[in-house]
């Protein structure tokens, strides 16, 4: 059930609970809860269809097992939805007829079933290829199956060669040789430089991209950036007893990076043709070079350098005039990483482009004859999670999205396929969750699995050009699960700090849950930008279900600044970082425990690792009336001290006083709560001195605090087992207040 806390605040408060302390954190929670993680994903039934399409495909077959473990292989006819079903013991009875021999149930259920040419499902089984015929179930032996080829002798391993840029003619070859690109004859392997001005600091690149006639080829080369080189100490190697040191290269926010810039040359000739970089002075990335099927132009993707400008940039031959054909500029970030898509059609002189210019995230067909938008493909307040196919011939697109149903969760992703003119659009998955889809080799249908966290997984048969439902093929059966004493998670919305937009979450209970007691509340949190997190599809266990078990309510929320939502929404985060949606996400919590007042806010602690980290200790920081403890993995706590391209797409370019004040280390002289800090030694995701510089700014403030160290771990150190376990050791004596008690 969602529950709204406007929906359910009369109903709630009409309901008295004991405010009565929970005494827990034994033994007894510890080995639930690692019970629980064991044994809950064994406990789903039916969940997940393998289809084996026939050749025709008019039918595909699966397996599941039934309650009683026995395997059962369902065969549909999709263009009726008429199911036909049997078991291995249905074949060992006609098999045991036929052979008069015995045969066990167990080598029965490891058979694999094929197709035919015509249709006619097979197995192969002791030398001989079994046939089955369904209606009525008849099963006959056929060919004897013959001996399995000999393999020929393996060849010894040969060392790769270079491999050479060679024209679609195969006229040349482009080699690079001391910075600087030799083209060679290919008949005659008579060799001549191209290029003589390359240096090891302004080097040619040895990848190329040819014109389809073989006349031009467009080059790379780059300008070398600053050399920055992030040094590990392995402390405890397992193969010597002295420590090791390590060094990785590793750019950062504000370092002086490689810029790479595009050459014409006409190799016949030789000739280099200047291209006038004016358009793209500073460029992040060029990327996605194509040519057109004439070979008269050439197309790359600029993403500037600060992320607030990318292009579609063409190049024409042979006089290497450069103009823009798609001009995308945003005040704020353009998300290249997860919202950038480009389709061409060197056919129609046409493109297909992804922009969040109307505040969502939609499709636009542009004319690149003339750079023109001919049609705004999609619309509305809802966002295009990603394109699947486009289909130039029909002049559609196959898409997912978010949001599109008003009536359900915007996190949710729906399949859809609309027209190139924005018509025709169809949702082709309409069930309430979210989905994911696997299409039929011909394409005609579509098997649909959709799940929510509080409903177990539904699949169902669909044809590809409505979406109208052929059968339901599975439905997960959780009785199993629920013996455990499994509780079903409970999504929670309420407004978020502008009183109107809706934030989403969900709440997980214990499996030996009291209402008539109350609980701490553990958020774990993750406000990456990047994504949005909190689990939208069903799972036997989560994390923050498993930590729920030691006497938590344990909670997950998406605040604004995290994606997968409007424009305005995620923009929250630019060159803001540390507020990773804590307004959104205490108001969330205020709201839940009014529905719910079983959650205890005077006892709040908060985990995350990486950027959860990063905001874990943020929010005790500047939120230490409300969250009392805290145990920050692996966090990026200073954004000057992690990966330039993380950073500088959320915080911006060039590196401002933003930075330094929303670094938990200008800041930790705000700590009042219980921290615990755990990093690895050999993290190479996120510098493990952005923890210790944090643990030396608390050293200088006199702050008490904890530091677990991790030799040999990498990123997510708080993961392993033993990290795991320190992590709920530390909840539970610092929310719990009792002392943990290990079996």
């Amino acid at each position: 059930m969602l529950w709204r806390c406007g929906l359910m605040m009369g109903l709630c408060g009409a309901i008295a609970f004991p405010c009565a302390a929970v005494a827990q954190g034994t033994a007894a929670d510890y080995a639930r809860m690692e019970r629980l993680g064991r044994e809950a994903g064994r406990r789903v039934l039916h969940e997940r269809v393998r289809p084996e399409w026939s050749p025709s495909g008019d039918r595909l077959l699966f397996r599941h097992n039934d309650p009683q473990d026995d395997q059962t292989t369902v065969v549909v006819d999709v263009t009726t939805g008429r199911r036909v079903s049997f078991t291995p013991t249905d074949l060992a009875l006609q098999m045991q007829a036929t052979t008069g021999t015995v045969i066990t149930l167990d080598e029965l259920a490891r058979l694999e079933y094929h197709w035919s040419a015509n249709d006619t499902l097979y197995y192969d089984w002791q030398h001989w290829r079994w046939t089955v015929q369904l209606e009525p179930l008849r099963v006959s032996p056929g060919l004897l199956i013959p001996p399995a080829p000999a393999l020929p002798e393996a060849l010894p391993n040969r060392r790769r060669g270079r491999r050479d840029m060679t024209s679609p003619d195969g006229r040349w070859q482009v080699r690079l040789r001391d910075h600087n690109l030799q083209r060679i004859e290919t008949a005659t392997g008579q060799a001549q430089p191209l290029t003589t001005d390359g240096t090891s600091k302004h080097f040619y690149e040895g990848r190329g991209d040819w014109s389809p006639d073989s006349r031009w080829l467009i080059v790379w080369r780059t300008i070398s950036g600053d050399e920055h080189w992030v040094h590990l100490i392995e402390s405890s190697p397992r193969d010597q007893v002295e420590p090791k040191q390590h060094k990785y290269f590793y750019h950062k926010p504000g370092d002086r990076l490689p810029i790479t810039k595009p050459v014409l040359m006409e190799i016949a000739t030789g000739r280099v043709i200047a291209i006038d970089d004016a358009l793209f002075p500073s460029p992040w990335s060029l990327t996605a070079g194509a040519w057109s099927a004439d070979s008269r132009r050439f197309t790359f993707v600029d993403n500037e350098r600060g992320h607030q400008t990318l292009r579609l940039i063409e190049v024409t031959v042979p006089d290497g005039s450069v103009r823009v054909l798609i001009d995308e500029q945003s005040p704020t970030f353009i998300d290249y990483a997860y919202k950038q898509y480009l389709h061409r059609m060197d056919e129609t002189h046409e493109a297909i482009w992804m922009s969040e210019r109307d505040g969502w995230n939609h499709l636009y067909l542009y004319d690149l004859t003339t750079g023109a938008v001919k049609q705004q493909i999609t619309n509305g307040e809802w966002v295009v999670r990603g394109v699947d196919r486009v289909d130039e011939t029909k002049r559609q697109i196959w898409f997912r999205a978010g949001g599109i149903d008003p009536q359900q969760d915007p996190y949710h992703v729906l399949y859809c396929r609309i027209n190139f003119d924005g018509s025709g659009l169809v949702i082709l998955t309409p069930g309430d969750g979210t989905h994911e889809v696997e299409y039929s080799p011909d394409g005609r249908f579509l098997i649909d699995r959709y799940s929510r966290v509080d409903l177990p997984p539904v699949t169902e048969l669909r044809r590809s050009e409505d979406g109208s439902l052929v059968c339901e093929l599975e439905r997960a059966d959780i009785t199993d699960l629920e013996k455990l004493g499994w509780k079903m998670p409970q999504r929670f919305v309420t407004a978020g700090r502008d009183g109107k937009t809706p934030i989403y979450g969900v709440i997980f209970r214990p499996t030996n849950f009291d209402p008539a007691k109350k609980y701490p509340v553990v958020e774990q949190i993750y406000a990456g930008p990047h994504g949005s997190f909190v689990p939208k599809s069903f799972r036997a266990m989560q994390g923050a279900q498993a930590l729920a078990e030691l006497g938590f309510i344990t909670v997950q929320i998406d605040g604004m600044g995290t994606s997968n939502r409007s424009k305005a929404f995620h923009d929250v985060a630019w060159k803001n970082l540390g507020d990773a949606g804590f307004p959104d996400r205490l108001l969330w919590m205020q709201a839940a425990a009014k529905a719910e007042p079983v959650m205890d806010l005077s006892r709040v602690g908060i985990y995350g690792g990486s950027a959860g980290g990063q905001s874990t200790v943020r929010g005790l920081l500047m939120y230490p009336d409300f969250y009392k403890v805290g145990v920050a993995d692996c966090g990026c706590h200073d954004n000057r001290m992690d990966k330039v391209w993380w950073n500088e797409l959320w915080m911006g370019y060039p590196v401002g006083p933003h930075y330094a004040e929303q670094s938990n280390v200008t800041q930790a002289h705000r700590l009042q709560g219980k921290l615990l800090l755990v990093v690895g030694e050999l993290d190479r995701n996120v510098d493990p001195a952005s923890t210790m510089q944090v643990v030396d700014a608390l050293i200088r403030a006199d702050k008490d605090f904890d530091l677990l160290v991790i030799p040999g771990a990498g990123h997510g150190a708080a993961e392993s087992p033993y990290g795991k376990r320190r992590r709920a050791d530390f909840l539970v004596r610092h929310l719990l207040h009792i002392e943990p008690r290990h079996e």
